[in-house]
């Protein structure tokens, strides 16, 4: 097993090698590497020459095409599939992705790593006649960044373009989810301001982190969320130690526009006549994806007439919601199953009686339908007792980076390393 670990290691340290000189390059390559791999006490230690072959996997190439390519032995990639089947199937190498191959004078395979996503590498070493396989962590340097802004318009593009900051909105919208409908209560001016880690590799920004605490203020009430672990507890918690989950989001969907609110009489476009709106319809392109609010079981799931595609979810203490002019739903959405919080359940419509894609959502409670928006939703269980100080020290930590933070004029505030790890991969 240390030699296991040995080679994995040398795998690591060769694939950063390939990261820095290749770049961006889709060109494979080949080159030679001298190691001492034998030491004896009556002779110098014995050099074997191992071939490196890596690059990037181009469109449509598999495996089988790379060792074709290189002349190696066929037998050898059935066997490296057969280690790393319960772990990663190789047949699902896809385009973009680094690979390395180390083959030795023989033209034996000695040890096989390739970049499975951001987040994992698999390392295949050989080991006696066959091959041992791992999935190792990427380890990425650790930033902490402080980001701040005003809202204009809506949370996305307050906070910045790109996948990684469109991510990170998204991200703070679910940590907030159970006090802030981002749809319906956002207001020009607000303020937010996040703590969240950076991770880079080689020097180079990849991704965001987890977000560790954040600050909202919404319409003048400003509400907190620290990231807190303690034990077998994990989770985001406000000022006061409450846990931030609930049992209902405040919305279904996220950044969307509200184009008919809860009301006891409003005209309806198609029937020209004014009827009750018992409901929220939130206008969205045809298969956004739709969240069960809370944890329950599927009542119905089908089609009824004027709703079109409809989920109705029953929830404990008498609740219930609806979920109406879906396109679809998801799969194994039927009568009985039980949904968690969060779940995506179907996606966005414009089935039934509706003039266009939009969701439906309705929610009662002991049989009588309920306006959600307003809806109060309650607290969320308080940490406990003998994990309290260490809250503390958490938040007035915190507390200090928030007040560092400039909001007006910069979306971007301050950026401190905190943490560093030699190992990157």
């Amino acid at each position: 097993m240390k030699k296991f670990f040995l080679a994995a290691g040398i795998a690591v340290s060769v694939l950063l090698t390939i990261v820095l000189v290749m770049g961006s390059s889709q060109v494979p390559y080949e080159s030679e590497i001298s190691e001492a791999h034998i030491e004896t006490k009556e002779a110098a230690p014995v050099k074997e020459i191992y071939r490196e072959i890596g690059g990037i996997l181009r469109a449509g190439e598999t495996m089988y095409d790379i060792f074709k390519r290189h002349g190696l032995d066929m037998q050898e990639l059935l066997f490296m599939r057969e280690a790393s089947a319960g772990i990663y199937r190789l047949r699902n190498v896809s385009v973009g992705q680094i690979y390395q191959l180390k083959v030795d004078e023989q033209n034996k395979l000695r040890s096989f790593i390739y970049r499975i996503n951001d987040d994992s590498v698999l390392n295949i070493v050989r080991e006696g006649d066959g091959f041992t396989a791992e999935k190792a962590a990427v380890k990425y340097e650790k930033r902490i960044a402080a980001i701040g802004g005003l809202i204009e318009n809506n949370l996305v593009s307050s906070i910045g373009g790109g996948s990684d900051r469109l991510r990170l909105a998204l991200t703070l919208s679910d940590i907030f989810a159970w006090d802030i409908d981002f749809t319906t209560d956002m207001r020009n001016g607000d303020i937010f301001k996040i703590i969240v880690e950076e991770l880079y590799e080689n020097g180079e920004f990849k991704k965001y982190g987890s977000i560790l605490a954040a600050e909202f203020v919404n319409n003048g009430e400003a509400y907190h969320a620290y990231r807190f672990e303690y034990g077998d507890i994990k989770g985001y918690y406000d000022q006061e130690g409450k846990s931030l989950r609930r049992a209902f989001l405040k919305a279904p969907l996220n950044y969307r526009r509200i184009s008919s609110g809860f009301s006891k009489g409003r005209f309806h476009p198609i029937l020209k006549k004014y009827r009750p709106h018992h409901g929220v319809d939130y206008a969205a392109p045809v298969g956004t994806p739709v969240s069960a609010v809370g944890d329950g079981t599927v009542l119905f799931a089908g089609y009824r007439g004027d709703y079109g595609k409809l989920i109705i979810i029953r929830h404990p203490n008498g609740y219930e919601t609806r979920y109406g002019h879906l396109s679809r739903l998801d799969r194994g959405i039927t009568k009985g199953v039980k949904i968690k919080q969060g779940d995506t359940i179907g996606y966005v419509g414009s089935t039934g009686l509706t003039t266009g894609p939009h969701l439906h959502y309705e929610m009662g409670m002991n049989g009588i339908l309920i306006n959600p928006i307003n809806m109060k939703i309650p607290a969320g269980r308080h940490l406990p007792d003998s994990a309290r100080e260490e809250f503390i020290q958490l938040t007035n930590a915190m507390t200090v980076k928030f007040a560092s933070i400039n909001p007006i004029g910069t979306t971007v505030a301050a950026k401190d390393a905190v943490e560093t790890d030699d190992d990157k991969i």
